[in-house]
This record gives C-alpha cells, structure tokens and sequence, in this order.
C-alpha cells in the first residue's frame, strides 16, 4: 500500500514527512508475509513491540500491513486469551505469560480503528481484544495492581510491576472505548480500571522495587494515570536522574545507556501533559540515532563524550519496535490525524470516580452476601 505524504506527521525543523515515511518504510521491509514483526530481520517476535510497529505502519498510511499483523496475532493467541512473551517465528520461543504484553492489543485495535474508521475490523478483532483483557484482569489483585507473570502453574504470584500496570490501564481504557463504540459496555472493565488507577496513583508498595528503570519513572503518566500537579511533580523528581542533557533518557538511572525508544515516550508524556518545548527538545536529541535507511539504533553508551562522538551504540541493531516508537512520538508532537491525541487521552474513557467505585464495592459485598445467605 502506497503512503500517503499528506497524512504523515512532520516535526517542523526536526523531521519531514518524507523522513517519517522512510522510517515506516523500513518498519514495514522487516515485516514478513504472514503479518509478523519481528524486532530485526531473522530475531524474534514479541506481541506488545509488534502492534507498537504496527501502529506505526498506521500512523504511515499503511493499514493493509498493520492488519496484516493483527491477522497474525490473531492466529498466535493462546486459547485462555494471552500470548506468550516472544516468539521465533510461528514457534514459541520464550513461553512466559505476561499480562501486560497480552492487554497491548487493545491500544493497536483502537488505534486501526481511529485511523480507518473501518467497524467492521474493530467488530472481528473485539472478540480477541476482550479475551485478553479479561486474561489479564483475572489476575488483579483486590487491591488493584495486575500480575505481571500470569504463569497457572505457580503456587504464588510473582508481584506487579508498575510499569506493566500502567499499560494495561491504557490498554483498558482502549478497549472500553471499543466496547463503547460497539455498543457492548463492559462495567466490570470500568471498575476494574478505577481500581487499577488508585493501585498505581496510591499504592507504591503494592508493586515490585524498579526504580531504577525510567519506564517506572514516566508510565503511571503516559498512560494517563497522573495528571495535573501530580504528573508535574512527579517528572521534577527525576529529571536529573535519567535525562541525560543533548543524548536522551536512561533506560537504567544507574547505567550510560541513552534509548530512543525511551526518549521518545518521555517525549509522549512530555507531550501528554502540555511540556511542548521538553518534548521536542528531547525529540530533537534522539534524531542522532538515526540511520540512513531512516530506521533507528537502539540507544547509544555515553559513558564519555569520546566514546560518544565516535557512535558506539550499545546494540547493533535497529529494532522495528525502536523506530515505531520515533513514529509515534512525530505523530503525538506534529501529527493532525484522529490519533495524534491518543497518548494524550483524547476521545477516552477516564475510569470510575472514588465514589462511583465505592457505591460499586458496596453493592458487590452485598451480592456476596446475598449468595451467602441463599
């Protein structure tokens, strides 16, 4: 499918349509013929990394390639709804059930289906998108947090992280708005993502110690759980941390290794709560990492400014997933279609209010205890 320049995003002064073309052109040359993206040509394959690519085939124009991959994930779902964490091929190549990497579908299916409007394909994928977010959601403790290993032959779970969380919030709320959209309300999902938000705004100690991971730093705010002060207050905190001034975002506080796909979701939240110019500055930062073919290295060690200016990058390698994330970055920043504001939370649901969530827990106490007495 032929891309059309007038939809792409353009980063004035930063980066042409042309160039995000060229990008999305080289996301969709790894792609193989049966929809798979794997990270690098012959690597493996895992769910969430491949509908971030696929999203970025959207934002180009490409949406016969981006159902493509939803049509192989489709094929690869496991009977409970989930999907393993990578894939060699068809093959399973590491079989952890992560929910996280499960519930991703439901933010590419949303994303599509802003772009093309095409009911049809949101009304065929709504079934494989409501499995896996119920998958997920059955591994929600009471308290909120979500399972990051969904593995039914441990005795005990192995904790939340705060980072996966985050996701499935978003994630959730790209589904609901599906639901929504198809007139199939799910109210358990709306709970479910009320309880979830106070989990990840409220309840740190009930997620495993990651910290030094800047995702943990910057996602209960790009997924839309903190806004206003709090996201303010929270991205002041650990500026100093994990930016790293003319390079980009630590993916590690306490490691030299700047990512361009960190960069750019700081980018996005940067972005999400109306930092414009920290966002395109650090956007602009990120672009040194870009090859000729228009796809990106995965990050760069700094560890001094000699290594650096010689370009020793940490991974050979231009992960498809890596470039996907620059894509969506461009679009959140100079993109003017129906999912540019996605990652700022245009058009969808914010989830139960406290009081709304309590009036619900008081009703399904007394349901218990109604089946109780019976």
């Amino acid at each position: 499918m032929t891309i059309s320049r007038f939809e792409l995003p353009e980063v004035e002064g930063v980066l042409t349509r042309d160039q995000v073309a060229q990008t999305v052109d080289a996301i969709a040359g790894v792609q193989l013929p049966d929809g798979n993206i794997p990270w690098v040509p012959g690597g493996h394959t895992d769910p969430w990394n491949l509908v971030e690519a696929a999203m970025a085939l959207d934002v180009g124009g490409r949406y016969a390639e981006a159902e493509r991959a939803y049509a192989w994930l489709t094929a690869n779902q496991h009977a409970a709804g989930c999907w393993h964490a990578y894939y060699a091929g068809d093959e399973v190549k590491e079989h952890t059930l992560d929910t996280n990497v499960t519930c991703y579908i439901a933010n590419g299916v949303w994303h599509h289906y802003l772009c093309t409007r095409d009911a049809g394909f949101l009304e065929s994928m709504f079934t494989v998108v409501e499995r896996a977010i119920d998958f997920a959601l059955d591994h929600q403790h009471p308290t909120g947090e979500i399972e990051w290993d969904a593995d039914p032959a441990r005795a005990e779970g192995k904790g939340a992280l705060l980072t996966g969380s985050s996701s499935i919030y978003s994630s959730l709320r790209c589904a609901i708005a599906a639901a929504e959209r198809l007139g199939r309300e799910r109210p358990d999902w709306e709970m479910s993502l009320g309880s979830l938000a106070i989990a990840i705004a409220h309840r740190p100690e009930r997620f495993l110690e990651k910290e030094r991971w800047a995702m943990d730093w910057y996602y209960p705010i790009l997924s839309g759980v903190l806004r206003g002060h709090a996201a303010h207050a929270r991205i002041a905190s650990k500026w100093h941390t994990f930016v790293a001034p003319t390079r980009g975002v630590r993916c590690v506080s306490d490691q030299p290794w700047i990512t361009a796909a960190e960069t750019c979701e700081l980018v996005m939240t940067l972005d999400a709560i109306g930092l414009d110019d920290r966002a395109r500055t650090l956007f602009e930062w990120v672009q040194f990492l870009r090859h000729d073919d228009g796809s990106y290295w995965t990050g760069m060690n700094f560890e001094n400014e000699q290594f650096a200016e010689l370009g020793v990058y940490f991974t050979a390698e231009q992960p498809t997933w890596n470039s996907a994330a620059v894509v969506l970055a461009a679009n959140a920043l100079g993109g003017r279609g129906p999912t540019a504001g996605l990652f700022r939370g245009e058009g969808l649901p914010a989830g139960l209010t406290a009081d709304e969530l309590i009036e619900a827990g008081t009703a399904i106490e007394a349901e218990r205890a109604a089946r109780g007495q019976r």
